[in-house]
């Protein structure tokens, strides 16, 4: 970073630490406890589409990486959805599959088209919270979208799993960065 840079307030951009991924499970432990969130053994990762014979490829393998256990689909932004299944109880199992994927797409060179991964959880009155990995900013944030339907946010709970969480992953700061993620597979 230059002196025009640090004048002009500009920073440098975080490195994704794909290894934050990896404090996943002792998390949801702390969920569990603390709010009685459960595991569905859902977990999604997110990257703008690839056009081709690239795109083909990068379904094969991913298909033949995790044995032919994932999902792929496409939302309403034409992002591009890989949805990956476990035991509710192999958080680690899931959470190894979403890193093997984002290590995958970040060494074909995708890196850039990666937005984030989901890991998925409900409480026993059956309201769904996801816990979002943003690629670019390395961070994680809370989701949960208000039973009933309709696109609304229950944001007193993401504030309380926020506070849960702070010890156990690093949780984005700039909450205009806690985009929704309405309909995502996983949730």
């Amino acid at each position: 970073m230059g002196f025009l840079d640090a004048i002009l307030g500009r920073s440098k951009p975080v490195r994704p630490d794909l290894d934050r991924l990896f404090a996943l499970p002792s998390a949801a432990v702390t969920l569990q406890a603390a709010a009685g969130f459960e595991p569905t053994g859902l977990g999604s990762v997110c990257f703008a589409s690839v056009e081709g014979g690239t795109f083909a490829r990068i379904q094969e393998e991913a298909r033949s990486l995790l044995d032919g256990s994932v999902e792929f689909t496409q939302d309403a932004y034409g992002y591009t959805w890989l949805l990956a299944r476990h035991p509710p109880e192999d958080v680690a199992g899931l959470v190894n599959d979403l890193h093997a994927v984002n290590t995958s797409l970040e060494e074909a060179g995708f890196g850039p088209q990666l937005l984030c991964s989901l890991v998925g959880f409900r409480d026993e009155r059956q309201r769904s919270l996801a816990l979002v990995y943003l690629y670019k900013r390395g961070t994680f944030y809370p989701f949960s979208p208000k039973e009933g339907g309709g696109e609304k946010r229950d944001n007193p709970l993401e504030l309380e799993v926020r506070a849960m969480l702070g010890d156990d992953l690093t949780i984005e700061q700039d909450l205009a960065r806690w985009f929704p993620v309405w309909g995502a597979p996983g949730l």
